[in-house]
Formats: structure tokens, C-alpha cells, sequence
């Protein structure tokens, strides 16, 4: 028989969903009355702004990015809607597409830096010193070591 979670970690596991769920709406509200659209459009901009040559295939910016996206086609479509990224066919393989960033998405993303940064600042930076951001930093990354060994492990099986 396998080990049941203690009620610690059980304690753990309900606090971190729930403050996880309040942060990010938090940080989207932030984002709103500020004027910018979801905290999903910056995500998806920084990191295709990060890629070498401002392009990544859907499926390598769905693994990049912070946010789970299972809508990522739709947001995509948005992007693209709103001049910030452009579908493009891949030049290694033209049967494939890439999202790229434009100039416009680039500026965007620059400029929902400075609303998304001070929501950090507000829900989490002004909360928690410098020394305790560390702690949590580590403790949760202790958490998706343990997580990537999952992940890894269910590939396998699949495989």
C-alpha cells in the first residue's frame, strides 16, 4: 500500500492551490485596471520576445510559457488579430507554422512590464523580505524537481 499525504502536507498542498489561485487573480485584476489585456498575453510575448529569432512553434511556446494554455490556438488567433504576433511557415520544415512577434507585441510587452511588475511587488515583493522569497523559492522548486520526475516518468510509460 502506498503512503498517505500527512495532514501537513495535505495543509500544504490546500494553502498552495488556494493563494496560487487568489495571486494570479490578483495580478489579472492588476493588469485590467491598468488597461492590458490577460497576464496570458504577456506571458506568450515575453517568451516568444526571449526565443532566438522572436519565433517558436505553438508547441514549444505552450512549454515555455508560465500559464498552462489549453487554449493556446485561441490566444494565438488574438495575438495575431491584434497585430502582436504573426503565423509564419517554419523555414526548416514548411510544412509547419511559427509564431512570431512583431514590433507591436514587443512594445506591448515592454509596457505591461511595468503594471505586471509592480503587482509583484504589491502581492508578493511587499509581503514576504528578500531573505523569505528565497526560502519559498527554494522549497517550492524542491516541488517541481519532484514534479519533472513525474512528468518524466509518465512519458516513459507512454513512450
Amino acid at each position: 500500500m502506498k503512503r498517505k499525504p500527512s495532514a501537513e502536507a495535505t495543509a500544504a498542498w490546500i494553502r498552495l492551490v488556494r493563494i496560487q489561485s487568489r495571486v494570479l487573480s490578483a495580478v489579472e485584476q492588476d493588469l485590467k485596471k491598468a488597461g492590458f489585456p490577460p497576464l496570458s498575453w504577456y506571458d506568450a510575448l515575453l517568451e516568444l520576445s526571449r526565443a532566438e529569432f522572436g519565433c517558436l512553434r505553438p508547441i514549444e511556446l505552450e512549454k515555455q510559457m508560465l500559464l498552462p494554455q489549453y487554449g493556446l490556438s485561441r490566444l494565438i488567433d488574438r495575438l495575431v488579430d491584434n497585430g502582436l504576433v504573426a503565423r509564419k511557415v517554419c523555414e526548416v520544415d514548411k510544412r509547419g507554422l511559427v509564431v512570431e512577434i512583431t514590433e507591436k507585441g514587443r512594445e506591448l510587452q515592454k509596457k505591461m512590464w511595468t503594471a505586471y511588475s509592480a503587482a509583484i511587488e504589491r502581492h508578493i515583493g511587499s509581503k514576504l523580505s528578500d531573505a523569505d522569497a528565497v526560502k519559498l523559492a527554494a522549497l517550492l522548486d524542491q516541488l517541481g524537481v519532484s514534479c519533472d520526475a513525474v512528468t518524466a516518468s509518465q512519458r516513459a510509460k507512454s513512450a
